[in-house]
């Protein structure tokens, strides 16, 4: 099942391709927080990536923390291989590339449209040795639109840092 199928799901249907955990989360919150099980895991099963929701006392609340930060997990974590020549970015990265960083607030980051396009973008990123100016090129942008864009959001920005790392490459600033 490819990863857009994941990312675009409704929260209904990403739960549903999960394995949910109910728990008692430690932690500051009072006596309440300590008695019912409102901390969620969710485990991807086709990934096998995991993400967890302990920030309330509501565990509705925290299963919507949980499928949010699981979408930005399979997004961050899951990559496709990408036919680099000839190039064409989908639309969803094409407009988020258009549109810049500007329109980017914390509603757009919740989306599963946002986190589809930056998905695409890092696989294009690694598919391109990780190299800034190269990828950036591809996209028609400048390397500093190219830089600001990774750097917008701070997981991404450490996903995009720890991959260089690991490659020996300096890290973005």
């Amino acid at each position: 099942m490819p990863r857009i199928d994941h990312l675009l799901a409704s929260d209904d249907a990403l739960i549903a391709q999960c394995e949910v955990d109910r728990y008692r989360a430690s932690g500051p919150g009072g006596q309440h927080r300590n008695k019912t099980e409102s901390a969620v895991r969710l485990r991807h099963k086709l990934t096998g990536v995991s993400a967890i929701g302990e920030d309330s006392r509501s565990q509705a609340e925290n299963k919507m923390h949980a499928v949010r930060r699981l979408r930005s997990a399979i997004a961050l974590e899951v990559r496709e291989p990408v036919v680099l020549e000839p190039y064409r970015p989908s639309p969803r990265l094409a407009a988020l590339v258009a549109g810049g960083t500007a329109p980017l607030g914390a509603k757009t980051k919740h989306t599963g449209e946002y986190w589809t396009a930056m998905a695409e973008l890092l696989d294009l990123l690694v598919a391109g040795g990780l190299e800034i100016a190269a990828t950036a090129q591809r996209l028609g942008i400048t390397t500093g639109a190219m830089s600001k864009l990774l750097l917008h959001d701070e997981t991404i920005a450490r996903t995009v840092n720890d991959l260089r790392r690991a490659k020996g490459m300096r890290p973005l600033r």
